[in-house]
């Protein structure tokens, strides 16, 4: 056994999912609204514009574990095609052309529509009432 008991894991990874989600909603919300920060919006009718709502509304029902399975999945697709047409172009290594954030996204939602959003999620606690009645 290590440090951390094996029973704390599914909390963590309800942790790991609403962590992750608010920091991919800031890149959603940055391109779409300016904000965080004083960059300018994207144009909603562009490549940059779907992933913005993407983004934000995708990292939105992640945070709160509503259709977490699906919506990972779909973010993680987006993600994978940002990287191959934003970053990968610009050489191999995405230490070098800034991808890294968009493989290390892609990753975590590609885990977590594998093992599902974790206990404090709405997914679970409508589960939990579907099994009740």
């Amino acid at each position: 056994m290590g440090p951390i008991p094996p029973s704390w894991q599914p909390y963590l990874r309800s942790v790991l999912r609403i962590v992750v989600a608010f920091l991919f909603m800031a890149h959603g919300t940055q391109k779409l609204l300016g904000v965080p920060g004083s960059r300018p919006a994207v144009a909603l009718i562009s490549l940059l514009g779907l992933a913005s709502v993407i983004e934000t509304f995708g990292g939105a029902l992640v945070l709160l574990g509503f259709f977490t399975r699906p919506v990972a999945f779909l973010l993680a697709g987006e993600m994978a095609v940002a990287y191959f047409i934003s970053h990968a172009p610009n050489g191999f290594w995405p230490l070098l052309n800034r991808g890294e954030p968009a493989v290390l996204f892609c990753f975590v939602w590609l885990y977590l529509a594998a093992a599902g959003p974790g206990p404090w999620s709405l997914d679970a606690l409508i589960d939990r009432r579907g099994r009740s009645t």
